[in-house]
């Protein structure tokens, strides 16, 4: 059983040497842990940093392409270096490195395919009364929208599965970790949560500039996964609301009509129609979006078959490797 623990990382010379110290050696029921880190086009000392620490990998960014297209390229690395269970945490050593083997343990039990670090937002002083009810709001929302029980949604602390990881495709710019919720949610994937430490970090966030920003950013993408996984679902609440608002201004209009009075209001008439017109192509785009929907769930399926195929094709041609030498000693003459 292979761990590999992932760090994406952006400038993080001053951080990431401290990370790198705290995490584990060693885990029960883990025969082999490698680090791999994820240069997102850092103009500092990050990766001479993780070079002098040993780690195992390191991925390469040529430019910044931020945290989410990082957490994606980390996947498919550890993928391709065999990992069984992935590992994602931050540089920044914002989580207990001795909490990794809180995160595995459901999975080595078979409990889950994805584990998420909970950092207790309620009980945990770093987090101001602002930051806490955001936090808060946010996983209600996302839990609401994935159909899981989440309740630390944004936290970076996450480990998951060999086929769990097969079956995630990160899309976004900004972050990975409310579509990946959603995207596990909507595919019926197993998700638990367990208690985690966490420690003070003095330097302002990378991710965004301000807190409105990351509501804002966050806010954008929770609605662009539920409109993609759940389209008629969602344009369906919004052609009928549109369809509510047209009937209100007809309704108007039938009403001085059937008391003599109707040639003054036309307007109404018009505009209602407008509106109702408008809700019904709403409809009608929600039955387009989700033909569209289940043809991104045919390429999904495509995707996750494809990168089997490229693991066993790996797996195979390192068997071959690894049996030449005891060919060629077997054949050599005696």
């Amino acid at each position: 059983m292979k761990l590999v623990i992932q760090i994406p990382c952006l400038n993080e010379e001053e951080s990431l040497a401290k990370t790198l110290q705290d995490l584990p050696t060693s885990l029960g029921g883990i025969d082999e842990i490698q680090i791999l880190v994820i240069d997102d086009g850092s103009t500092d000392d990050t990766v001479a940093v993780a070079r002098a620490h040993g780690v195992d990998k390191i991925v390469h960014h040529s430019r910044n392409r931020g945290l989410a297209k990082s957490f994606q390229s980390g996947l498919e690395a550890a993928l391709a270096m065999g990992a069984d269970l992935i590992v994602n945490t931050d540089a920044d050593n914002q989580y207990c490195g001795e909490d990794i083997a809180l995160l595995v343990k459901p999975l080595l039990a078979g409990e889950a395919d994805i584990v998420i670090g909970d950092r207790q937002l309620a009980k945990n002083r770093q987090f101001g009364a602002v930051k806490t009810m955001l936090q808060k709001l946010g996983s209600s929302v996302v839990s609401s929208l994935s159909g899981l029980r989440v309740p630390d949604a944004v936290s970076g602390f996450r480990a998951l599965t060999r086929a769990a990881a097969l079956q995630t495709t990160i899309i976004s710019n900004f972050s990975y970790t409310t579509e990946m919720i959603i995207q596990a949610g909507n595919k019926r994937m197993a998700v638990t949560s367990v208690p985690i430490r966490t420690n003070r970090v003095t330097r302002p966030p990378r991710l965004f500039k301000s807190t409105p920003s990351f509501v804002l950013q966050q806010g954008i993408t929770m609605i662009r996964m539920y409109a993609m996984y759940r389209p008629l679902r969602f344009f369906f609440i919004i052609g009928a609301i549109l369809s509510m608002i047209g009937i209100v201004p007809m309704l108007r209009f039938l009403y001085f009509f059937f008391n003599g009075d109707g040639t003054g209001h036309l307007q109404s008439l018009v505009l209602g129609s407008a509106i109702l017109i408008l809700g019904m192509m709403v409809f009608v785009t929600g039955l387009l979006s989700d033909l569209i929907s289940q043809n991104r769930r045919l390429q999904e399926d495509i995707l996750e078959r494809i990168r089997r195929s490229e693991q066993l094709n790996a797996c195979s041609e390192n068997q071959k490797l690894a049996d030449r030498p005891a060919l060629q000693k077997t054949s050599a003459p005696g």
